[in-house]
């Protein structure tokens, strides 16, 4: 077993999901526009900070010294971390009650033993397949068998699943499902029963861990200008979900949306924060630091360091006026060297956040470093 097996990265599953979903909103515009100067005043108006900053686990080579450079890193510059597990779910074992797979008590043992010490922990999960418009698949590759999502089964499953991984790794935040509006775009017709299926597991995850905030993560990609369905329908039961939850998780990527500049990222949070009335946390974000090209999609997008710190400073600027929860950059570091290992059928995907880290391949700061520096320091 590699070491990338060994950490249960996932790399294909996760890039391809946010591919499959996003492809079709992201900008090929080669108008290479100046951005905006830099902001040297930056922050310096507050004195403390209101939220939480951090990253995810993600390493950028397939090195025990990158894990452990990884680790070091989210240690010295954040006060909270994610474990985002987007992995298969060992669902025949819970449904028949027989002996979990090992690869999946190994990948949570992993998992448990590299906590980061003294942060916070976010844990986000994926119920849904790398579509989003089913179930997330066994470690054989199969599906469970259903009637509808909110079958008994499949609740008391997914139930002891999360149940399991609250144990094992004590989040202090927990996404118990990600990015699930893409079930809305992609399979409406289960996505009443999605919401029954989730109802019946919150409440007993709630009971068990009553002092837990709870949440699913949402793609403010769709929910902001839904390229689906009817507009304002979307709209309405997006943000009607999310304010029945305990705080709002949401993940953005903004290149892929084709938004570039200050105001078009301004534009996405205002439109975020009309739409919701409870804690805001940014379970996952990044954005492009240089140009983007992707033969085999026919795919460039623009992208250069000082957009993406544009981004970097926006965001953290709205965390603090907005009284955000928590910010999870997903990478922290260009992950070039992870991505060389690619099987080659993966390699075009996995480009698209190569460059969202905040430090390059080499390790040599970004500006966007700086203003998380500075933010992260009050």
């Amino acid at each position: 077993m590699n070491l990338i097996s060994s950490l249960n990265l996932s790399i294909p599953l996760k890039i391809t999901t946010l591919l499959i979903f996003y492809l079709a909103g992201c900008s090929n515009d080669e108008d290479g526009q100046k951005k905006d100067d830099t902001d040297d005043s930056f922050f310096e108006s507050y004195t403390t900070r209101e939220f939480k900053m951090g990253f995810t686990t993600w390493p950028y080579a397939p090195t025990q010294e990158a894990v452990t450079s990884t680790e070091t890193f989210l240690n010295t510059n954040g006060d909270i971390y994610s474990e985002h597990i987007d992995a298969e779910i060992p669902w025949n074992a819970w449904i028949n009650n027989t002996e979990l797979p090992n690869s999946f008590i190994e990948m949570v043992a992993n998992r448990a033993a590299r906590g980061t010490s003294g942060n916070t922990m976010t844990l986000s999960l994926s119920l849904l397949n790398i579509e989003r418009n089913e179930l997330m698949p066994d470690f054989d590759g199969t599906i469970p068998s259903y009637s509808s999502l909110d079958d008994a089964h499949i609740a008391d499953a997914y139930y002891n699943h999360v149940k399991y991984l609250v144990e094992q790794l004590t989040p202090s935040y927990l996404v118990i499902a990600v990015e699930v509006d893409g079930l809305l775009k992609d399979a409406p017709e289960k996505w009443e029963d999605y919401k029954s299926l989730m109802s019946n597991v919150k409440s007993r995850i709630k009971s068990d861990y009553p002092s837990l905030p709870i949440s699913e993560s949402v793609m403010l990609h769709g929910f902001y200008q839904p390229d689906f369905g009817d507009a304002q329908s979307v709209i309405s039961e997006v943000s009607n979900y999310m304010n029945m939850m305990d705080f709002a998780a949401i993940s953005f990527y903004p290149f892929l949306k084709g938004l570039n500049k200050k105001s078009e990222f301004q534009e996405a949070l205002d439109f975020l924060h009309d739409k919701v009335n409870v804690p805001i946390a940014f379970a996952e974000t990044g954005h492009l630091s240089e140009d983007l090209t992707i033969e085999g999609y026919d795919l460039f997008i623009a992208g250069n360091q000082s957009e993406q710190n544009d981004y970097m400073q926006t965001l953290l600027i709205n965390a603090q006026e907005q009284d955000y929860e928590y910010i999870i950059w997903w990478t922290h570091r260009d992950y070039d060297a992870l991505w060389e290992t690619f099987p080659e059928d993966q390699k075009d995907i996995g480009k698209l956040w190569i460059s969202n880290g905040i430090l390059n391949e080499d390790g040599a700061e970004k500006e966007a470093y700086s203003s998380w520096k500075i933010a992260f320091s009050k």
